[in-house]
């Protein structure tokens, strides 16, 4: 038994699918990349190493590539920060109370993720325009608050299934009061399902293309609206490619920044 489990453990499939799988989601970045170097415009073909299209991207050229990073990054940061409130709060109370309109409570903080995004878009825009809000970057971060709730909520569900209720109770005998008990017991142990919830809502809301673009107004093009906006020339091509690889230094600086947070955090 012990030999015939060794023979299926070195078996070479599954090495193979990984390695397939590892080239299928990274070669295309590795190429972006090199494009992003390549002092070719339409990257057909390699014609030497060349830093033109960053210049091009930090050049007053590309102001409007900047804006639009900058609504976006702060369309992120409010939905994110609104976000942590509500679905913090939405988690607490569907965690604590116990209901009949539970399941319709669950069902209401699962609708956002499971719907599809062409139809909240639809729906959001239905609404604006029915109201008459002036559709800006206001309407886009309420839009993107709409869904990024409901990732924040199950991330500090999950939190709360190992969560001690016994320490709030502990906490009020000791002589804490309501809010001393939120701030120095609740939050502080809730605190990493709380990030997490926050990270990936605004992961979410900075890569959303699909609501923002029916909810958007004129003037608030976001990054992802921009970029594609610009794939329909050829001859700002490269500069997508200078601006992803940026983007991506960006993002690999902040999750290695985050491990190392975290293991010096088990350390201590």
């Amino acid at each position: 038994m012990k030999k015939a489990t060794t023979l299926r453990s070195r078996h070479p499939l599954p090495v193979l699918a990984t390695a397939v799988a590892l080239v299928f989601l990274y070669f295309p970045i590795l190429v972006l990349v090199l494009n992003s170097f390549n002092a070719s415009r339409y990257g057909a073909s390699w014609e030497g190493w060349s830093m033109r299209w960053y210049e091009l991207l930090f050049s007053a050229r590309s102001r409007d590539i900047w804006e639009a990073l900058q609504r976006s990054l702060v369309i992120g940061v409010a939905a994110s920060a609104v976000s942590m409130v509500l679905g913090t709060m939405a988690a607490w109370a569907l965690n604590r109370y116990r209901t009949r309109l539970q399941k319709a409570h669950f069902g209401l903080i699962y609708l956002p993720i499971v719907a599809p995004d062409i139809l909240m878009g639809i729906s959001l825009a239905i609404f604006f325009v029915t109201l008459d809000v002036e559709r800006n970057i206001g309407a886009i971060t309420v839009a993107h608050i709409t869904f990024c709730i409901s990732y924040v909520a199950l991330a500090v569900l999950a939190r709360l299934q190992d969560f001690d209720g016994s320490v709030v109770d502990a906490a009020r005998d000791l002589g804490a009061n309501r809010w001393q008990t939120i701030v120095r017991v609740v939050v502080p142990l809730l605190a990493p399902g709380i990030l997490a919830g926050g990270l990936l809502a605004f992961t979410l809301s900075i890569d959303d293309f699909v609501i923002t673009f029916f909810v958007k107004g004129v003037g608030s093009d976001t990054l992802p609206l921009k970029i594609y906006s610009m794939t329909k020339h050829t001859k700002e091509m490269p500069v997508i490619n200078a601006l992803s690889t940026l983007l991506l230094t960006f993002t690999f600086a902040v999750v290695w920044w985050v491990q190392r947070l975290s293991r010096a955090r088990a350390v201590a």
